[in-house]
């Protein structure tokens, strides 16, 4: 899988489950290429979402997203940083 494949899946996964007004995805893995824990095939994202759904805390709002991500991160995801946007 390419990056442009799992941007595409974040956000259609993220926006069929919470209504969202915006999302953002960002490939952050080229600031972890030498880390030795960087795992080849996969990706460092930076999601950033606005909704109001989402408007909880960030505690629980990320559990919402880890949930939602779930099958991503175990096989195509090593680092997920996610940022509420202020609604």
């Amino acid at each position: 899988m390419d990056i442009n494949q799992l941007s595409e899946i974040v956000k259609k996964k993220i926006s069929d489950k919470i209504n969202v007004q915006s999302i953002i995805v960002e490939d952050k893995t080229f600031l972890h290429k030498n880390h030795k824990s960087s795992e080849k095939n996969k990706f460092h994202l930076k999601i950033t979402i606005k909704s109001k759904e989402l408007n909880i805390n960030n505690v629980n709002s990320t559990r919402v997203i880890y949930k939602i991500l779930d099958e991503e991160i175990k096989r195509h995801i090593h680092s997920i940083q996610i940022l509420f946007a202020n609604n």
